[in-house]
C-alpha cells in the first residue's frame, strides 16, 4: 500500500482549575499493526484559548500562569518530559501580568516538540493516542485544540525498525 493522501484528525481537551485533563484520540480506523497499517503524523497545529475562541486571557494583577499540553502514545497522569518515550508532541503558554489590574501584559507560546520538526514526521502504531492539558489554577478553564495532518502507510521493514528503536 502506498502512502495515502493526507487527512486531518482533530481533538480538544479542557483544563479546569489546575487539574491535568486528558482525552483519548481513537486511531483504530487508521492503525492495524497486524495488517501492517500505521499512521504518520506530519504536522500538528495547536490552538489555545481561555473558555471560548475569541475571548481574552486574564489573570490577576502582578502574577503569572502557565498552560501545558502534550500528545502521547500512552495514557498519562500528568505532563511528561520530552525524554519519556510516550511523548509525541509538547508545548505550552506562559502568561504574565505585571500591571496593577486584571489582564495579560505578556504571552509566550512555545511548541517545543512537534512532528513537523522531524524530517519524516512521527510514526504511530497504537490504536489510540492522548491529548493532555494542564493549566495553572489561576486559569479557571483553558482549552487546547489540535489539528493533526496525517497519512496512512504500510508498515515497511524500515518503519518497523524505526518503531522498535522509538519503543512506542
Amino acid at each position: 500500500m502506498a502512502k495515502s493522501d493526507s487527512f486531518f484528525i482533530r481533538a480538544k481537551a479542557t483544563s479546569a482549575g489546575g487539574a491535568f485533563t486528558q482525552v483519548e484520540i481513537p486511531l483504530g480506523s487508521y492503525v492495524d499493526a497486524l495488517g501492517k497499517s500505521v499512521l504518520r503524523i506530519h504536522n500538528v497545529a495547536v490552538q489555545t484559548y481561555p473558555v471560548a475562541p475569541g475571548t481574552e486571557w486574564a489573570i490577576t494583577a502582578n502574577s503569572d500562569a502557565t498552560l501545558s499540553y502534550q500528545i502521547t502514545t500512552q495514557s498519562a497522569q500528568s505532563v511528561l518530559s520530552a525524554d519519556d518515550k510516550a511523548v509525541v508532541a509538547t508545548g505550552g503558554l506562559v502568561l504574565v501580568n505585571d500591571s496593577g489590574s486584571s489582564g495579560i501584559t505578556f504571552l509566550s507560546q512555545d511548541s517545543d516538540v512537534l512532528p513537523q520538526m522531524w524530517r519524516n514526521g512521527y510514526l504511530i502504531a497504537v490504536e489510540e493516542i492522548y491529548l493532555g492539558v494542564e493549566g495553572d489554577a489561576q486559569l479557571a478553564t483553558a482549552d487546547v485544540a489540535i489539528i493533526m495532518e496525517c497519512t496512512v502507510e504500510t508498515l515497511s521493514q524500515n518503519a518497523a525498525m524505526a518503531l522498535a528503536l522509538s519503543q512506542q
